[in-house]
């Protein structure tokens, strides 16, 4: 403490403190807490308490110099919820629903005897029999139980669990009112609100709230892969997907700023990205393509959202590590074909007990990332003016040829011919333009062939519509975003989704939960396309880094009648607000200060923008 005079005091602990058991008898961020009230101690922090059966504590070493501040915001409660349904079983237990899968905890009110105990059970989904559907979560038992003291009323939520769950089972509550009593409490990491998108479309409107809830129950501390099974994890693939739509929707460059220390923390010495950090000390991994790459794609995308060349500086020895692994394990065909890859993981069409085993060779994929980390690397070092730069982007030209010789079978035709691996090798910069052209059309086909169902799993999904788009395609892309059967983004919007799934099918169109041993209904990563949304539907992106230059070009082909986009830049805000009506566009464009907007018109022309509110109008061509 720093006194009116300047003088400090510091109240440390150390051999002198004291302590005794508290109220909370078990607590684990899968198993959930059990808190007994009438272990309380009152005003046990008050000097002259009188407390007894307290013993001194032990002191232990600790390294202190391993501890270092948090760059990202804390984890708070941001919203409360109340239930929108309530159902009281024949055997008395409550059955409540949320309205929304959420991540964070129950705050009850309650009132009752000494020593009854109200228990609160958390899940994702229901049977059809409208009990809780638990089998998803595996291991985790994500119950929480209050043990009442005794007296009017009492209110209490967990401290150090949170759950991933819409519905929830409240046991021991007995005859009293619920209403204002029981309330879900949503939790993640305090982050601020920089993006959003709306249009015409309730369904895509929907699809684009479920992409941002999930970021919000995966965004706690670090960036998970799903926040209410036995697991919870960090895993690096995922955020390498989502990571440019994240940078939009939030400010989360203190979060996973954060994460990325984690991540060359954890590295191994050849370079070795584990496939979730932070690790499981002991385990040793093998190099896996697209998780791995996250220590070079993740720094990237923050800089082209954020512009901080320290960040780059930073990260850049991780970067490089995992980048000169690749080569390495490329050889000297670069061609990396010698470890073993997850692959387009969960290709809908894989076996539900194999999900690596889809359409994609695994090392197509794997010899893919090698060259676009070994670009971005290249980017990274012209970026920071380092000195390798020359040097890395013949590591650059070799990798693409590599995966050229490898996989290329003919004038833009692979190997594997998938869905992921032409999205893949378009959107990577693997195919020359005329090869391009060609392998768009032979996507195209393959996309009308599985009657405009995507084949795409965690690596080849966000790419998959930019491929599409870029090579001339936009309405065989319309055609996979709008489709509401499964394997597509509408269908679990169809089926009452309120977050993104982590199969595309993760319910059954019978209402039946997906039989797979991984069936969560909390994903990100399938809600990568949120960022093609952002730059097509909308048509406002980033044209330098850190918007510097912004690339504005409002959606008009794209299937609705208005859409609208703002992003909090680091200039400022900068938005696009367009609607169409049979053959007129309108569009209002707000360029921030310090930045330059470059608005593309509907017959392809390109008009430059300075800082300010824009009103434009276009006749196009009517689509009756």
């Amino acid at each position: 403490m720093t006194h009116v005079d300047g003088t400090r005091t510091v109240i440390a602990t150390g051999p002198d403190w004291w302590a005794e058991r508290s109220p909370i008898l078990t607590s684990g961020l899968l198993e959930g807490e059990a808190y007994d009230a009438r272990d309380e101690v009152p005003q046990w922090s008050s000097p002259g308490a009188g407390l007894t059966g307290w013993a001194p504590v032990a002191k232990r070493d600790f390294a202190f110099d391993a501890l270092v501040a948090p760059t990202g915001p804390p984890v708070r409660c941001t919203q409360a919820i109340e239930p929108v349904d309530i159902r009281r079983t024949a055997d008395g237990r409550l059955i409540l629903d949320f309205g929304q899968n959420l991540v964070g905890r129950i705050r009850i009110t309650t009132e009752g005897a000494a020593g009854e105990t109200v228990q609160l059970r958390h899940a994702e989904v229901l049977d059809q029999d409208g009990e809780l559907c638990t089998r998803p979560l595996r291991g985790a038992f994500a119950t929480d139980r209050y043990t009442r003291k005794g007296g009017p009323t009492e209110t209490w939520e967990p401290r150090f669990t949170i759950h991933g769950f819409r519905y929830a089972e409240v046991s021991g509550w007995g005859d009293a009112p619920v209403e204002g009593r029981i309330t879900a409490r949503v939790l993640h990491t305090d982050m601020r609100r920089t993006g959003w998108f709306s249009s015409s479309d309730p369904l895509l409107d929907r699809l684009h709230e479920n992409v941002v809830w999930s970021m919000r129950g995966n965004f706690v501390d670090l960036p998970t892969d799903c926040p209410q099974r036995d697991e919870r994890l960090g895993w690096t693939g995922d955020i390498q997907v989502f990571a440019p739509t994240a940078a939009f929707l939030y400010d989360c460059a203190g979060l996973l700023g954060s994460w990325l220390q984690d991540v060359a923390a954890e590295q191994h010495d050849d370079g070795t990205v584990p496939w979730y950090v932070p690790s499981i000390p002991g385990w040793k991994p093998e190099p896996g393509a697209g998780w791995g790459d996250a220590a070079v794609l993740v720094p990237w995308a923050l800089h082209q959202r954020f512009a901080d060349a320290d960040l780059l500086r930073r990260q850049w020895p991780s970067a490089a590590a995992w980048a000169d692994l690749q080569h390495r394990l490329a050889g000297d065909d670069h061609v990396w074909d010698g470890s073993f890859q997850l692959g387009d993981w969960l290709d809908p069409t894989a076996p539900p007990d194999d999900p690596a085993n889809g359409l994609t060779d695994p090392h197509l994929v794997a010899t893919a990332y090698y060259a676009r980390s070994a670009a971005v690397l290249a980017a990274m070092a012209a970026e920071l003016r380092f000195e390798q730069e020359a040097d890395l982007s013949e590591r650059a030209s070799l990798a693409r040829n590599g995966f050229r010789s490898r996989y290329r079978t003919g004038p833009g035709r692979l190997s594997s011919d998938s869905q992921t691996a032409y999205a893949i090798a378009i959107m990577f910069d693997l195919l020359d333009p005329e090869e391009e052209a060609a392998a768009g059309r032979r996507l195209a086909e393959l996309v009308r062939e599985a009657d405009d169902h995507l084949t795409t799993g965690f690596l080849g999904t966000p790419v998959l519509l930019d491929a599409l788009t870029r090579t001339g395609h936009l309405d065989v892309a319309l055609a996979l975003l709008q489709q509401r059967t499964a394997p597509g983004w509408l269908y679990p919007v169809t089926m009452g989704a309120t977050t993104i799934w982590e199969r595309w099918d993760s319910l059954l169109p019978s209402g039946e939960v997906n039989p797979g041993d991984m069936t969560s209904f909390n994903h990100y990563a399938f809600g990568a396309v949120a960022d093609w949304m952002h730059r097509t539907i909308a048509g406002m992106s980033a044209a330098a880094p850190g918007w510097r230059s912004i690339r504005y070009r409002p959606g008009f082909d794209t299937g609705v009648t208005a859409a609208q986009a703002a992003c909090d830049t680091p200039y400022g805000r900068a938005s696009i607000d367009w609607s169409r009506t049979e053959d007129l566009v309108k569009a209002e464009i707000r360029v921030p200060i310090g930045a330059e907007g470059l608005l593309q018109d509907p017959a392809g022309g390109t008009e430059v923008l300075p800082p300010g509110l824009h009103r434009r109008s276009w006749t196009v061509e009517s689509e009756t």
